[in-house]
């Protein structure tokens, strides 16, 4: 392309190609390529290098950090598990503490009855105690009023002690009873 440019501009033989500054500044341009190219080309190495050791840093730091938190997940999951078996203790410790109150419960219930019966027992005992003890005490005043009657009758003495000790004799019969 350089030399049809040359050759339609009109320049000729007499200076060739080294008169031309179309030759010279294509010189110059070639020239300064080629003393760029290798400080450009470090340039754009190290620029790749050190973007390259930034992305390999970063993978670096997310492999760390997916390490790190597949660690964190197994803490977790341990974590989980030791609360669910914590639970099931505690859960099996309540049913067992459930069960040893309501047998608690069901023999307490069991002794205040049988207090309560006992006590019941006892006060109908009383009671029956007390009732002889009126029936006797009524019996004793019966058989006094018949001896003061039978008295008053003027009953003689014999037939008043025969009928004394057949009052006697029947009130233990009936007491008996």
């Amino acid at each position: 392309m350089i030399s049809v440019a040359h050759a339609a501009s009109g320049a000729g033989a007499d200076g060739g190609m080294l008169h031309d500054p179309t030759f010279w500044v294509a010189l110059a341009f070639i020239v300064l390529m080629v003393l760029i190219a290798k400080p450009v080309s470090r340039m754009l190495a190290t620029a790749l290098d050190d973007r390259a050791d930034t992305i390999k840093a970063q993978l670096d730091e997310a492999e760390k950090l997916r390490e790190e938190a597949q660690e964190l997940l197994a803490s977790y999951k341990r974590k989980q598990q030791e609360a669910e078996e914590e639970a099931a203790k505690i859960l099996q410790r309540a049913k067992e503490e459930a069960a040893r109150l309501e047998a608690k419960s069901k023999t307490d219930l069991e002794n205040a009855l049988k207090r309560r019966e006992a006590a019941a027992e006892a006060r109908i005992a009383q009671a029956e105690a007390t009732a002889i003890a009126e029936v006797q005490a009524l019996a004793t005043n019966v058989a006094v009023s018949a001896a003061e009657k039978l008295m008053a009758d003027s009953i003689d003495a014999t037939q008043a002690n025969a009928m004394i000790d057949d009052a006697i004799a029947q009130l233990s019969g009936q007491l008996s009873n």
